[in-house]
């Protein structure tokens, strides 16, 4: 399975020595394997190749981390997790729920652009293959992870001369997709494509600069003009403009970063950099406070100012990614098939620069003196960019607004952090109004994180400060700390009335609501949304947790066994949401009436219920909903005496538990239910078919399971004994 790696946007030429100096070492059963040398030097293209040939040896797979948007080992253990399928919500500390995630598994990890937080990737490491036999990491760093046990391949520039000429392989593929239009078969075009990759020294990324250069310079020019290291005049815009010639890039660079012996790297960073338009210059250094993916309206609102404008932002990026010094990373983000797309100014192409390009920028950055004013604009558009996903949370674009916070997460980061620094007022601000995402989408180490530096740093109370008390009392239900919920609360009410807002004493109501559904109190749950409901009667929709106190006001009457009004309130809540696009509420609504009428003995209804709400938290990214829902659908496929596809959806389930951290939980009704599912479905096929099935959802890859549970068949094609049960209406 290679599913989890990158995929191979352009050819891979050459380095079959390394391939199998690496292949080797993996074979021999090392451990850890660290691709070491210089930026540029094509250290991650050779991961992939390797980590892609080498996957199926692993019956795990391999996972793919990139830690080249950390700036601090803050996120470290976090970006591991992700790649690894873990979400945790348990109050486990991050390594060692990291561990128990891959413990009994055999998997290849992958650790890409290690070089920046390389001591602290060392002692993960050292922990990870000690408690885990079965891991196995290739890494790649600037420098060894200095960690008992390691095999350290070093990777060199591709080869200029001899019979290999790989650097020249190298440049004739890419300027075939730079100019298709330039002939470099003839003797002489040959002849200075051999010099620009003699110049170059064979460096891979200098060598596609270089190629993406011909869309404008013949061949014989490139080899000219970088064969006398000489740069041409260049018109300076507020220095960005200014010559790049070795003696002032040997003043600018960092030689921990751009060593002395790969001067050739430098000079081809420098011309390129040299080569491009004054307002793609002043672009590139800005465009380096991005830490992960950006699209063109990011761009435009950190990068826009002084001689460039809004407008020519997007016409200075096309130029760089014709030139290679920023990538496409897709054609844009895209909600799951037949949900809402993207919100408007959030969609489009997605691009990222590379590390060592990034750097560059952020040199010249420096060398302006504006690094701190771009931050500025960085941390004030991914706050402003959050202030609107919270505004739209309840809206037809909610889905997308939470594909939106998953593809900025790293800058998400980078802008809090900044903001903590600089204006913790706007931080605490952010921090509450992202705080729900996060949870939903899994990342709750990080959100208590924030939340709980935010509200240490401003202690001002005012109803932003409420909002990331409750975001924070969500994170900690959702980790198993229901004393510390309780208490948090408790607080959270205490600041609502002091700030005197509807909104944040209903939130408040939410987050207590909330705690007593989870500590088994549904009578305590109802009486308080039954106090704050009924003198807001109306429209759930009227502010975001009038609409939570709603769906906690369901939950707490199928608990009491009040089904009947549990199901009309259900009905209702779930035709609000219908109506208004959202999928967070009503997939609660779906699961509430899933389990009332399975209660009601009416399990093939209740299975079109839970399919539906399957739906909308594989949308919402919400691995912790996505079990809940199995769960329940596999009780809903027993009911009806199918137990061999019970099984099977109840393994699914289980995997994903797996990667919350998490034994099945949820409210305490549902226990009874499991029990009920397990026992059903082995009294109907026997224990050892029920065992086969269930250990086929469990190890199902690449999301099959789940495929294989919504569409009602069993992974021999089997339709589970009838059709897939179509959603109910909306559905």
């Amino acid at each position: 399975m290679a599913g989890h790696l990158p995929d191979e946007a352009s050819s891979f030429v050459g380095r079959a020595a390394e391939l199998a100096r690496v292949d080797r070492a993996l074979r021999d059963g090392t451990r850890v394997v660290t691709l070491t040398g210089t930026g540029g030097v094509g250290k991650s293209r050779l991961a992939v190749r390797a980590a892609r040939r080498a996957a199926g040896r692993y019956p795990h797979g391999a996972c793919w981390a990139d830690l080249s948007p950390l700036q601090n080992d803050r996120r470290l253990v976090a970006t591991v997790s992700e790649a690894v399928g873990l979400r945790d919500h348990t109050l486990r500390g991050p390594v060692e729920a990291l561990c128990e995630r891959l413990a009994g598994q055999r998997l290849l990890l992958v650790l890409d652009a290690c070089e920046r937080v390389v001591e602290s990737v060392a002692h993960l490491v050292a922990d990870l293959v000690t408690a885990v036999p079965g891991l196995t990491v290739l890494a790649t760093s600037r420098r060894p992870l200095g960690i008992r046990g390691e095999r350290v391949v070093a990777v060199g520039p591709l080869p200029t001369e001899g019979d290999e000429e790989e650097a020249l392989r190298l440049f004739r593929d890419r300027a075939a997709q730079a100019a298709p239009h330039a002939a470099l078969d003839d003797a002489a075009s040959l002849a200075a494509a051999s010099e620009i990759c003699r110049v170059l020294e064979g460096i891979p990324l200098a060598v596609e600069l270089a190629s993406a250069r011909l869309a404008d310079h013949t061949v014989e020019e490139i080899a000219d003009r970088l064969g006398s290291r000489v740069p041409a005049p260049a018109p300076v815009l507020d220095g960005v403009g200014a010559p790049a010639g070795p003696a002032r890039f040997d003043l600018l660079v960092d030689h921990t970063v751009w060593p002395q012996h790969h001067r050739a790297l430098r000079t081809a960073v420098g011309w390129s950099h040299e080569l491009c338009r004054p307002l793609e210059r002043l672009l590139w250094a800005r465009l380096s406070a991005f830490r992960g993916d950006f699209g063109v309206e990011d761009a435009a609102a950190v990068c826009a100012g002084g001689p460039l404008g809004e407008d020519a932002v997007a016409e200075a990026l096309a130029g760089l990614v014709a030139q290679s010094v920023v990538q496409r990373t897709d054609t844009g983000t895209a909600a799951a098939p037949a949900l809402p797309a993207v919100p408007s100014g959030t969609g489009g192409p997605r691009h990222r620069m590379l590390a060592t390009l990034r750097e560059y920028g952020a040199m010249w950055l420096d060398e302006l003196g504006t690094r701190e004013a771009v931050a500025d604009l960085h941390a004030l558009h991914y706050a402003d960019l959050v202030a609107r996903a919270y505004a739209g949370w309840s809206g037809a674009g909610q889905v997308g607004w939470y594909h939106a916070m998953r593809d900025s997460h790293a800058d998400l980061c980078a802008a809090l952090n900044h903001l903590l620094a600089t204006d913790p007022e706007r931080a605490t601000a952010m921090a509450g109004a992202v705080g729900f995402y996060w949870t939903c989408c899994g990342h709750l180490h990080e959100a208590r994180l924030y939340l709980e530096r935010c509200l240490a740093e401003d202690r001002r109370p005012r109803p932003e400060r409420t909002r990331a008390l409750w975001a924070l009392g969500v994170t900690v239900v959702l980790q198993g700390d229901l004393d510390g919920a309780r208490v948090l609360g408790e607080r959270c009410a205490i600041a609502a009335w002091q700030d005197g807002t509807a909104e944040s004493k209903l939130a408040a109501c939410y987050l207590q609501g909330l705690t007593c559904l989870m500590m088994g109190r549904p009578l305590a749950a109802h009486v308080l949304t039954e106090a704050v409901l009924g003198a807001l009667p109306g429209d759930p929709f009227a502010s975001q947790s009038l609409l939570r106190c709603h769906v906690v006001r369901v939950f707490a009457l199928t608990a009491l066994g009040r089904l009947p009004e549990a199901r009309s309130a259900a009905e209702a809540l779930r035709a609000a949401c219908v109506a208004h696009g959202e999928y967070w509420a009503r997939g609660y609504a779906d699961y509430q009436l899933a389990l009332i009428h399975l209660f009601a003995g009416d399990p093939n209804v209740a299975e079109g219920y839970a399919r539906s709400m399957l739906g909308g938290r594989t949308a919402l990214l919400d691995n912790f909903g996505t079990a809940l829902g199995l769960d329940l659908l596999a009780a809903t496929v027993a009911a009806q005496g199918d137990g061999e596809r019970a099984a099977h959806v109840f393994g699914t389930g289980q995997a994903y538990w797996r990667t919350v951290g998490h034994p099945q939980r949820g409210t305490p009704e549902l226990a009874d239910v499991r029990a009920a599912c397990e026992r059903s479905a082995r009294e109907a096929v026997g224990d050892a078919a029920y065992e086969e099935a269930f250990h086929l959802g469990l190890v199902a890859e690449d999301g099959s399971g789940l495929a294989r549970a919504l569409a009602g068949r069993l992974p021999d094609g089997g339709d589970g004994g009838g059709p897939a049960r179509a959603a109910p209406e909306g559905g």
